[in-house]
């Protein structure tokens, strides 16, 4: 560690970027009670992770946004920190003389220098500290079911494409894609999806290194209905099935089509009933993994700007049907898809896949809490059906499109 003067630092580097404000602490038993400014030049000793169970542990070096903890003297002299060329956010409640918590910057340094500069005065103090950008995080497809040759979206963070080491997406098959794009917050990646691609994980690598998708590019798993090969015959309204206008991911799908005024309840045009028990299936549930851990998945296009009411999402036990009661039940949890709530009207520019956690089917038709979730028990029939959830909305058309229902691990 030395001292050096605070204009000598920055000439190298880039045009700084806005302050980092966001901080997570955990607690600590350095967190200060009081603040006083010391006037001595900053000395760091070492520095550990603020976790309890890590704290004996010291570090050189820690993964961006992690939250980490110096200890030495004179430290409430600092008034900047950056790490590398990103300035972090220092507050006064985790600093005393001997120890100062700080959450490195959530930002890829433009500049490495594997260096703490900390400004006291007309001084600046180096320490030798490693930031470590972890390797790209692929965490969802706007879509999961895109042809051979067009462009996939994949969402995620830290999408960095190096142009020593340029970042690869490798899908099933062990087939590269084409990197068409990287959003510049190396959080998206634009990607024409190469020919053959098969079922399964992707793998995103860059020059921080590389990770499988939890989700699956294709995935055919655990199908409840794709109106191929499993559809709701037997129900009251088995759906309004099509292949065109728009065109399929895969040949048929379900639409929902008409026109919505608030507090409607159109079923003809707006749902489909499976029940399992009179569609000639085995009592067996949809799913029988751990459902605090599953996502119910499905693609859906919407042509219109949908405007009111929710896409309710209801299972029902294998013994239910000939009935519509458990609709207006609010003693039968469900889910439901508002899309629209947050910006007035929702739609999609072609295919998108929705994935919402089975540990949200608890609501009751009107969007309160039902009091219960979804139990295996009830995994045994299925109702989508537009209308209520408890949202003021605006009158509209319907144009909805549903393929490939299915649930699937996180």
């Amino acid at each position: 560690m030395k001292t050096i003067r605070k204009q000598n630092i920055f000439i190298a580097l880039l045009v700084l970027v806005s302050m980092s404000v966001g901080v997570t602490f955990q607690s600590c038993e350095e967190y200060p009670h009081e603040y006083e400014i010391s006037s001595g030049v900053p000395d760091v000793n070492y520095i550990r992770m603020t976790d309890p169970d890590k704290s004996d542990s010291l570090i050189v070096s820690a993964a961006v946004n992690a939250t980490i903890s110096l200890i030495g003297d004179n430290l409430t002299s600092i008034t900047e920190m950056w790490f590398n060329d990103k300035e972090a956010y220092l507050n006064t409640s985790f600093m005393t003389a001997n120890s100062l918590i700080v959450t490195i910057p959530n930002e890829i340094p433009g500049v490495v220098s594997d260096k703490i500069y900390m400004v006291a005065g007309k001084d600046t103090v180096t320490y030798d500290f490693q930031v470590v950008v972890p390797p790209p995080a692929p965490n969802s497809m706007l879509c999961e079911f895109v042809s051979d040759g067009e462009e996939a979206v994949i969402k995620g963070s830290y999408f960095i494409d190096d142009p020593n080491v340029p970042l690869e997406v490798i899908f099933p098959g062990e087939l590269s894609g084409e990197v068409v794009s990287v959003s510049s917050n190396f959080d998206e990646i634009v990607v024409k999806v190469p020919a053959g691609a098969g079922v399964g994980q992707l793998t995103v690598k860059s020059i921080y290194g590389s990770s499988r998708s939890s989700f699956y590019f294709r995935d055919d798993r655990n199908y409840i209905l794709d109106w191929d090969n499993l559809d709701a015959a037997g129900g009251w309204r088995s759906g309004n099935i099509a292949n065109s206008t728009p065109t399929g991911i895969k040949d048929n799908y379900v639409r929902f089509e008409g026109d919505m005024t608030e507090g409607a309840w159109n079923e003809d045009a707006f749902s489909f009933n499976l029940w399992n028990a009179s569609n000639g299936r085995t009592d067996e549930p949809f799913y029988d993994g751990d459902l605090n851990s599953a996502y119910l998945k499905f693609e859906v296009n919407i042509l219109e700007d949908w405007k009111s009411a929710a896409l309710q999402m209801i299972f029902t036990p294998y013994e239910v049907s000939g009935t519509n009661g458990y609709i207006g039940d609010d003693s039968v949890p469900r889910g439901l898809w508002i899309p629209w709530a947050s910006s007035g009207s929702y739609s999609t520019d072609g295919w998108t896949t929705v994935a919402i956690p089975m540990s949200e089917f608890h609501y009751t038709a009107s969007g309160a809490d039902a009091g219960a979730n979804v139990t295996t028990e009830m995994l045994g029939g299925l109702t989508f059906f537009v209308w209520n959830g408890g949202v003021q909305g605006e009158d509209c058309r319907v144009h909805m499109c549903i393929d490939n229902i299915r649930i699937v691990p996180m």
